[in-house]
């Protein structure tokens, strides 16, 4: 009995020592809870100086606008921008574009400080809707490139009437037209130059008349026009959006070669081929070939045949390509004659047969 009652008391303590152990170890734990945390300061790093002391560049409109100008019109306007940041604005450039240019007047801006692009322009000679755009490279850090806007809408001013001269040689003064040169916007000018290819055509003037209106007489020269069939007429006035008046011209011309040149493909060294071409008149007027010869000697060419056709000729060449030489293509004019001394040129173009290099069997 005394055994029982010994062992019962052992495990009664024992069972007091555990319970005190096990609040000691929560204990510490539950106090920490009920204890408001405190969170560590948050350190701010203090920014750099030249982040502090940054440039910003801000500009008064985006778009330069010229609205409606002439022809070859010479027009400027100005975009101002200022540094709106703490540090020094640099501009490093600012790249022209088709005809636009600009111009500043130094390219450091200190804070606060204003400073205005200028900018030139010059309208082209046909009506046209012209926009253009232009980048400002800066160091500001936000916006280093700024993209900036030039428009503009050419619009005629002075018109010229026909716009292109269609000329004959079988009419008197070449069948060319009077030319008008008016304001559409009556503005007042002057005739100071008339200028053509090759002098063809000419016409008088009065450089001190003043006039909304002119009306003038061209004259042809056909001999001269003989060897210019295309060409243009330039007009100076002093109108002020259209200082320049053009016209363009072109002749008919008397015979029409087709093809209107020669090429030979495959030729052998001093082996003949064969082409044809047709010689006519576009007048409807009779002519005569009496040869065809080589000018420079390169090519051989010889008449085979030749037939008679509406407005007419049809012609078979026999063409002779030169020695091959160190050349791959060979080039030559064959000149035309005519009875009554006209002659027509025609240039031949021809390329040797490339062959691949054979090898020898051993």
């Amino acid at each position: 009995m005394k055994r029982k009652c010994l062992v019962f008391v052992l495990i009664l303590g024992g069972c007091m020592l555990f319970v005190p152990f096990g609040c000691q170890q929560q204990n510490p734990t539950a106090r920490e809870s009920l204890v408001p945390t405190e969170k560590p300061p948050i350190q701010v790093e203090n920014e750099p100086e030249a982040v502090k002391a940054s440039p910003k560049i801000t500009f008064d409109k985006m778009l330069l606008d010229f609205g409606e100008v002439g022809p070859n019109t010479q027009k400027t306007g100005e975009i101002l921008f200022t540094n709106k940041g703490d540090g020094p604005l640099t501009i490093i450039k600012i790249p022209s574009c088709c005809g636009v240019h600009t111009h500043l007047d130094k390219m450091v801006y200190a804070p606060g400080e204003s400073g205005t692009i200028q900018v030139e322009w010059t309208s082209g000679t046909r009506p046209d809707v012209f926009s253009r755009t232009m980048v400002v490279h800066s160091n500001d850090p936000v916006e280093p490139a700024v993209t900036l806007t030039v428009r503009a809408k050419i619009v005629q001013r002075v018109v010229c009437e026909p716009q292109r001269l269609k000329l004959v040689f079988d009419e008197d003064n070449a069948g060319c037209p009077e030319i008008s040169i008016r304001s559409l916007n009556d503005e007042p000018f002057s005739i100071k130059g008339f200028k053509s290819t090759a002098d063809c055509i000419t016409a008088d003037f009065d450089p001190n008349v003043e006039a909304t209106k002119f009306i003038l007489q061209p004259k042809v020269n056909s001999a001269k026009l003989q060897e210019n069939l295309k060409g243009r007429i330039s007009i100076d006035l002093t109108h002020p959006e259209g200082n320049t008046a053009t016209i363009l011209f072109d002749v008919l011309p008397r015979y029409q070669l087709s093809p209107p040149l020669i090429i030979v493909f495959d030729t052998e060294p001093e082996k003949p081929t064969m082409k044809t071409i047709s010689v006519l008149n576009n007048y409807k007027q009779e002519f005569e070939i009496e040869s065809v010869s080589s000018s420079k000697g390169v090519v051989g060419v010889k008449v085979l045949e030749k037939k008679k056709i509406t407005r007419g000729y049809l012609l078979d060449l026999e063409i002779t390509p030169p020695a091959k030489g160190d050349g791959i293509k060979f080039s030559d004019k064959f000149e035309i004659n005519l009875k009554g001394g006209e002659m027509l040129s025609i240039t031949c173009n021809g390329y040797f047969t490339k062959r691949k290099p054979t090898l020898s069997k051993k």
